[in-house]
């Protein structure tokens, strides 16, 4: 594997690459697979390709395509054989894999139809053995897999092989697990409509591949990618069997990787810089590993843990207890927007001046109020002029019998008092309609789609004047990479860097929030980060930006970890009823939303749960304590 950061160290079982982002990481895997295809091409041999698909493997497609396109790359040697589908499932079905895989591939490049393999899942059930095992059999035919492309699953999988399978499974129809068809839900409006079966190729097979390439990006993949590389081999984690294998490459982006001992201990592995922020990460690291708090460490801690080297600089446990705790103090505050005619030497944000303008960047409607509710009140309350700024629709996350309700109101409200309108009743005829025969996964109609965003602009505008911001500082932007009406969105283009960097130069802000969960590098939330960084980065040479500051928060399924939080704004157990409040605004995302994900919780349930997990750890380490926190890192471009 060429670049990338390569280490085959003890912790790990599994040589990996970490590259900055899944997009250099992406072409560096292309360009493994189109030099194979071309040693293969002066060898005058066919190249044996097994293909994975979901998110992961896009980008690599991509690159494929390109280096096609642009450089020539022929496939017409190319013989590849996909490692799963989905039973039952057409093949014309958007939600298949042989239609991904002619998306997102094989429509593109010069492969031959015929040298291209993807399991059938329309093969009746009696059939399906012997189906599998003429499967394998065409693999084996050709000599074997040259090279297997795998991503994995949260819960290990890799194919459709499920936390169980056997190191010697073969090819067959095998039950998905719960946690698969909840991820695949966004892909088939809800998990309801997710198929319970799939046809995959085996464990065995995919050992048998002359080399394997496994790739994973973003932060919710980082806890099952440690288990893999880190962990003993074990049937619950099917990936953990690639460490059985002589030739595999773990290939991963930062926000993955962020869970390995390599990047959570660095110090046990090599020298490192020991700059505050490594001090700050080691110092709590050991407290909270030794359940002590920061002031409670001793000289044997650092020493019997790998911080002999830390140790030696300061010379004293006490004198490095007492910076960090001061470090992990001054993150707290009760002023967001900065604290009117006091010292801030210490804290996160500037005191002047006292009154800021502020932009509160949401992807979704409700991600404002979800993620740092209770930060938004405090700006509003503190007299700060305070903008909200939707970035998209959010309309595909709303149930259909949800945007019935809705124009059934309408209807019955125009009948009751006698105003009748033709467009709304034709509407509400057509959308009935459609929605009475909606098939699985299908796309919504424009009306459809209208009414549903409707619904999340009442929910976001009731959210607003609950907190206290007028309707004159509510902007929904719309932005257009969101408007597809499917999960799948389209790249940014100019029109989404436009409406940002508009909205920012009108207002002249002190402060921007946005939000900066990484969870799904594929995400919206990821998406429109990269939307306001772009803005900045065009708008950084205007006078107004020095005094511009970003802060990142995150969603409600995941945290900043302790080190890298820069403000914490501690709630009340007042306040913390308050946000929920204001989170119960959103209607159509309670009891049971359309991508609920594998997390039974409530989005209010959520993001409670991990404000006071916030607060717990900060009091742990010694610090007042709270009913709960919101958590920030400051963006430096």
């Amino acid at each position: 594997m060429p670049n990338g950061n390569t280490l085959h160290i003890n912790f790990e079982k599994i040589p990996i690459s970490i590259f900055d982002s899944a997009d250099q990481a992406s072409k560096s895997v292309a360009h493994e697979i189109a030099e194979l295809i071309r040693q293969k091409q002066k060898e005058g041999k066919p190249a044996v390709l097994g293909l994975a698909t979901g998110s992961s493997p896009k980008k690599v497609y991509v690159e494929l395509i390109r280096l096609h396109k642009d450089e020539g790359l022929s496939f017409k040697n190319v013989i590849s054989f996909n490692l799963d589908e989905y039973y039952p499932m057409p093949a014309s079905a958007p939600q298949s894999y042989h239609w991904f895989m002619e998306e997102n591939l094989f429509n593109h490049v010069d492969i031959p139809k015929n040298q291209y393999h993807v399991p059938d899942g329309t093969v009746p059930m009696e059939s399906i053995k012997s189906f599998c095992k003429s499967y394998e059999a065409s693999i084996n035919e050709v000599g074997g897999l040259d090279f297997q492309l795998l991503g994995i699953g949260r819960n290990g999988h890799i194919g459709f092989n499920e936390p169980g399978s056997h190191v010697n499974s073969l090819t067959r129809l095998i039950t998905l697990d719960f946690t698969t068809r909840s991820d695949a839900g966004q892909d088939f409006g809800g998990i309801a409509n997710v198929p319970r079966k799939a046809i995959t190729m085996g464990i065995k097979q995919i050992m048998q591949a002359k080399r394997v390439v496994l790739i994973a990006w973003g932060e919710h993949k980082s806890p099952i990618v440690r288990q893999a590389v880190e962990g003993p081999v074990a049937e619950h984690i099917p990936a953990s069997y690639l460490q059985g294998h002589p030739n595999v490459h773990f290939v991963m982006d930062e926000s993955c990787a962020a869970g390995l001992s390599r990047r959570k201990t660095p110090w046990l592995f090599d020298s490192v810089e020991w700059n505050n922020s490594m001090i700050k990460k080691a110092v709590t690291s050991l407290a909270l590993s030794l359940e002590k708090s920061i002031l409670m460490l001793t000289n044997e801690d650092y020493n019997e843990n790998g911080l002999s080297e830390l140790l030696a600089r300061y010379g004293q446990a006490y004198d490095i207890n007492i910076e960090v705790f001061n470090w992990v103090q001054h993150t707290i505050t009760g002023w967001p927007g900065g604290k009117p005619n006091a010292d801030d030497t210490h804290r996160p944000e500037r005191a002047v001046p006292a009154r800021k303008r502020v932009i509160i960047f949401s992807p979704h409607p409700d991600d404002d109020i979800i993620s740092m509710g209770g930060t938004f009140q405090r700006l509003v309350d503190q007299g700060h002029d305070v903008h909200v700024a939707y970035q998209t629709s959010g309309n595909i996350a709303v149930a259909d019998d949800e945007a019935l309700r809705f124009i059934e109101y309408v209807r019955d409200f125009n009948a009751k008092f006698s105003m009748n309108n033709e467009a709304i009743e034709k509407m509400y005829f057509e959308a009935n309609g459609f929605l009475e025969k909606k098939k699985k996964g299908e796309k919504d109609t424009e009306a459809v789609r209208m009414i549903k965003g409707l619904i999340r602009v009442s929910e976001a505008k009731n959210t607003c004047r609950f907190v206290g911001v007028p309707q004159e500082k509510m902007h929904f932007l719309n932005m257009p990479f969101y408007e597809t009406g499917t999960v799948q969105k389209n790249p940014l283009g100019e029109g989404d860097f436009k409406v940002v960097t508009e909205l920012i130069r009108k207002i002249k802000p002190h402060q921007i929030y946005a939000a900066g969960d990484l969870a799904d590098p594929h995400g919206t939330h990821k998406v429109c980060l990269d939307a306001v960084i772009e803005a900045l980065h065009r708008l950084k040479s205007e006078s107004f930006m020095k005094d511009c500051w970003t802060w990142l928060y995150k969603g409600a399924w995941a945290e900043w970890d302790i080190d890298m939080i820069e403000m914490a704004v501690p709630m009340s157990p007042d306040q913390v009823i308050s946000k929920r409040m204001g989170v119960f605004k959103h209607q159509s995302q309670k009891d049971g939303v359309v991508y609920q994900g594998n997390d039974a919780r409530e989005f209010w349930q959520r993001a409670e749960d991990r404000n006071k997990a916030t607060a717990l750890i900060y009091n742990k380490l010694g610090l007042a304590e709270y009913a709960a926190m919101e958590a920030f890192v400051r963006l430096k471009l």
